[in-house]
């Protein structure tokens, strides 16, 4: 296989040239209410060529290795095509060639699990939440793929790399009295199907939250002093900051170039925020990116300051800065483009939880994320569950709690930032033209906002 696609890829007779192969074979199970909705086992192969002529690309996917000669051949005359259209031209940043084997280094494998045991150990889970007096329905899905991947491109870079992607997530809902409300727990990772073993109370919390969600107020709209937990300030920092750093998003918007320009304050000396493929185990841990490129960690801000932005080989290009390894597609029928891995705030100098809201005379304690949008810098996100924060201490459950506003006034509104870092995984993943879900991590440790505005009553 190196032989070939390597030989392939240098005789193309483009300016730049790579090929991808992918084998994959996924497990994924859905249970819907009472019923076992899905069990499915699948395989999957195929590959792809991208060609730069000229400045200019062909992309071509095959799903037959006896073709890739002639698919080759096909998108290097996409890419001339392309490039005697004169349309935009390409400038890859330069990188160093790399030649890796990268095995699997797994904890406990999930393909030595039996199918069965998994049904019945992800059927415990949605049996528990069906339990629950107040529940009404219940989904949980849960899969396992397991990729082997070659890359090789026409400067020489050479990689055969397996990867491991597991997730499982499973949410309860209950009717009280007319009002309806979610509670949901999830997991995920690339080297532990233990990590799924054992979720018994948190499956029973999810229950509870629903029941207990339902029977709460609805909260009253306003400006308050907001403390979101670790997975809801991981989910902000990535949809309503992380987006905006990947660099396609800068590159092709003069006005983002001027908003996001490199030595901006955007923070108190507190506030650090970095994107990372390193972090094994979870599930943007990423060794290469779909570039070949070796992943790193990636300075966003750096004690209030912005001092980074997420690039492919092209963006980096376009702006004049160094490939950071974020290149990445969902699978071998797209290609890669500018996206996060694992992507956080790092702990604050301000203690714990109970350090943050102890001067809080009336605030919010927003928890999870049930969903949300973004449109620029401004962002709505749905807590999961929250309550409401009086005299300091946590008090009476609330529901139906939007928070809404613009990204950067809400940086610089951080007001604290506890030293209680965590990273959720689970079973989603990111979305962006057209990918997804691609699998990645968010982490924070507990952070306070104020002026925060909140829909409600």
């Amino acid at each position: 296989m190196k032989e070939h696609l390597t030989e392939l890829a240098k005789r193309a007779g483009a300016d730049y040239c790579e090929i991808r192969v992918e084998d994959s074979r996924q497990t994924a199970i859905a249970f819907q209410g009472k019923d076992l909705e899905n069990v499915q086992e699948s395989h999957m192969f195929g590959g792809n060529v991208r060609a730069c002529v000229n400045g200019c690309w062909g992309f071509v996917t095959f799903n037959d290795i006896d073709t890739l000669e002639s698919r080759v051949q096909e998108a290097v005359r996409n890419a001339r095509a392309a490039a005697a259209a004169n349309m935009e031209k390409t400038v890859l940043a330069p990188v160093e060639p790399v030649q890796d084997v990268v095995k699997l280094d797994l904890k406990a494998d999930p393909r030595k699990v039996s199918l069965e045991e998994k049904i019945n150990l992800f059927g415990g889970y949605n049996e528990r939440m069906l339990g629950h007096d107040g529940v009404t329905s219940t989904n949980l899905r849960y899969f396992d793929t397991f990729t082997h991947l070659y890359f090789a491109n026409s400067e020489g870079t050479w990689l055969d790399r397996e990867a491991m992607d597991m997730g499982m997530g499973g949410s309860a809902v209950a009717r009280v009295n007319g009002t309806t409300a979610r509670g949901s727990a999830s997991e995920g990772g690339r080297a532990d199907f233990d990590a799924f073993r054992g979720m018994e109370k948190r499956f029973d919390k999810a229950a509870q939250d629903a029941v207990e969600s339902a029977r709460a107020e609805v909260v009253e709209g306003g400006s308050y002093t907001v403390i979101c937990d670790p997975h809801l300030a991981g989910v902000f920092v990535h949809e309503a900051f992380g987006h905006l750093s990947e660099g396609d998003n800068v590159a092709e918007d003069k006005r983002m170039q001027e908003v996001l320009k490199l030595g901006r304050r955007f923070g108190e000396r507190y506030l650090n925020i970095w994107d990372t493929g390193l972090d094994y185990g979870l599930r943007g841990y990423l060794p290469y990116d779909d570039e070949g490129v070796r992943t790193q960690k990636t300075w966003l801000i750096r004690e209030g300051e912005l001092v980074g932005r997420l690039h492919s080989r092209e963006t980096a290009g376009r702006m004049g800065e160094k490939p950071t390894g974020n290149a990445r597609a969902l699978n071998y029928r797209f290609p890669p483009i500018p996206r996060m891995r694992n992507t956080c705030i790092g702990n604050g100098p301000h203690g714990s939880f109970e350090d943050l809201i102890k001067d809080v005379k009336l605030g919010i304690y927003a928890i999870d994320s049930a969903g949300g949008q973004t449109n620029g810098e401004l962002f709505t996100f749905t807590a999961g569950q929250a309550f409401m924060i009086r005299d300091g201490k946590v008090a009476e459950r609330i529901r139906d709690v939007t928070i809404g506003g613009n990204v950067f006034d809400t940086l610089k509104n951080i007001t604290g930032i506890a030293g209680d870092f965590h990273v959720q995984d689970g079973a989603g993943g990111c979305g962006k033209g057209g990918q997804m879900p691609l699998p990645v991590s968010h982490g924070s440790p507990h952070i306070r906002i104020r002026d925060v505005v909140i829909g409600g009553r």
